[in-house]
């Protein structure tokens, strides 16, 4: 068979080909992403083989198989265990601990009596071995594997017959038929597409490893999202201790779900209630801080914002925050200038959520807008308050889902006066009554319809 070479120029941000060398890519806007590629091309002739369609309501169903982990924590993101035969993506930045939770994985699983192979590329088999004994994490059917080879990798696969295969990471493994260097675009997507081949023929679940860019996306092309299962992010600041694992995308499960965990020296712990984590245990009331009721999946976890307003040195005032989307923050900030009457054009104004946890939800909105007004006016929120709500561009609060797990969830860890969207309050009554009529201690509702009702109210 007669082969080709073929040069090609590939961006590596968003996985597009050019016809030749750009200092900016076309398709994505990065800059400097774009990277020249030599590729093996065929000269010959493929036929293309006889398909077969089936009516959808012919097709056989077989009962998705789920095995559990062992770590419930990883489990309840997984959405109840991982499926057999699917393809699943772990990225995160370099020390979070990829390595150590798919080694306790891995170990609660080897538990069960199935076997398990852990291909890593990265690290010798000796230094998974001390990580292992430090973890406590040693079993006889954890195989272990320095090989790089992707077809080398799944030959051996084959004849073990696996429950599990681990990939650590995707970007040193290679395809001797692919020119390319490994963890280059082309040698990151056509590994992928093999593991995905492999995963569904053999129905072997394959864990990946990925590594993650500067700025936080999967190193490589997006269509390695694309190709697996599920996607997850291990996520936290590497100096305070906590670790989130957050569901990217699920086929098997809802998208968005967390899992907490606390990084000791022998692993990564299960943190069984993580609202105790992210809020003060203080008797001390606050200026300028806030509890927002967020969901994360179908888990409703209790956060803490923080807002410093302060005079500004500049000439323009500054806007920072963290934990926040800053976009989301700043357009905050001009509904409550321009709705509510606060004066803060000329002011410098910081947000953060404690913890190092980061939030998208816009329920949280009515939240910074309490702690951004309590800041304001040198003013504390009573201790044992809570605040739902997403703010509209009018002023007005929104109705926000899930209410019933959110004040549960406060009920739970003795809050006494909560906040929430008068619409949603509304609608779930009946569920809130029933709420309310099992709390031990009395809880006053509060629902508003516009913020002004919020930033203006008499603690």
């Amino acid at each position: 068979m007669k082969l080709n070479l073929k040069q090609i120029f590939v961006c590596t941000s968003c996985g597009s080909v050019h016809p030749k060398w750009m200092g900016r890519c076309t398709d994505c806007q990065s800059w400097n992403t774009v990277i020249e590629e030599v590729i093996s091309k065929s000269s010959q002739n493929y036929s293309v083989s006889q398909i077969i369609s089936t009516p959808i309501n012919k097709i056989e169903y077989l009962q998705e198989q789920r095995t559990l982990t062992g770590v419930s924590e990883f489990d309840r993101v997984l959405g109840g265990g991982f499926v057999s035969g699917s393809l699943l993506l772990i990225s995160g930045d370099p020390g979070i601990g990829k390595s150590t939770l798919l080694l306790q994985t891995l170990f609660g699983i080897a538990s069960q009596g199935k076997k398990v192979i852990y291909a890593s590329g990265e690290e010798s088999p000796q230094q998974i071995k001390m990580r292992a004994e430090r973890l406590e994490t040693l079993h006889e059917n954890i195989l272990v594997t320095n090989e790089t080879d992707i077809h080398a990798i799944i030959d051996e696969a084959r004849k073990i017959k696996p429950h599990v295969l681990v990939i650590d990471s995707i970007q040193t493994v290679f395809n001797p038929n692919i020119g390319s260097t490994a963890g280059t675009v082309s040698q990151i997507r056509e590994c992928a597409n093999l593991f995905m081949q492999f995963a569904k023929k053999d129905k072997v679940t394959i864990f990946i490893i990925g590594h993650v860019t500067k700025d936080g996306m999967i190193a490589g092309p997006k269509i390695l999202e694309h190709l697996v299962d599920c996607a997850l992010h291990l996520e936290g600041d590497l100096s305070s201790g906590y670790r989130i694992l957050r569901s990217h995308k699920n086929r098997f499960g809802s998208t968005g779900e967390i899992g907490v965990f606390a990084m000791h020296g022998h692993g990564l712990i299960e943190v069984a209630n993580p609202s105790s984590l992210f809020i003060t245990d203080s008797n001390v009331t606050l200026e300028g801080s806030a509890i927002a009721v967020s969901m994360e999946g179908s888990r409703p976890i209790l956060l803490e914002v923080q807002v410093l307003v302060g005079k500004t040195s500049f000439s323009t005032p500054r806007r920072l925050s963290t934990g926040i989307d800053s976009n989301r923050f700043t357009i905050l900030l001009a509904v409550l200038e321009k709705r509510s009457g606060l004066c803060l054009s000329q002011l410098d104004i910081y947000a953060n959520i404690t913890g190092g946890f980061k939030v998208q939800e816009p329920a949280i909105d009515l939240a910074t807008a309490a702690a951004v007004a309590s800041s304001l006016f040198s003013k504390p929120l009573p201790r044992r308050s809570a605040f739902v709500g997403e703010v509209g561009l009018s002023g007005e609060v929104r109705r926000t889902n899930h209410i019933a797990a959110r004040l549960q969830e406060c009920v739970k860890l003795g809050f006494d006066k909560i906040f929430l969207p008068a619409q949603s309050f509304q609608i779930e009554k009946e569920n809130i009554s029933k709420i309310l009529d099992k709390a031990e201690n009395e809880i006053m509702i509060i629902p508003v319809e516009t913020v002004n009702e919020v930033v203006r109210f008499d603690f």
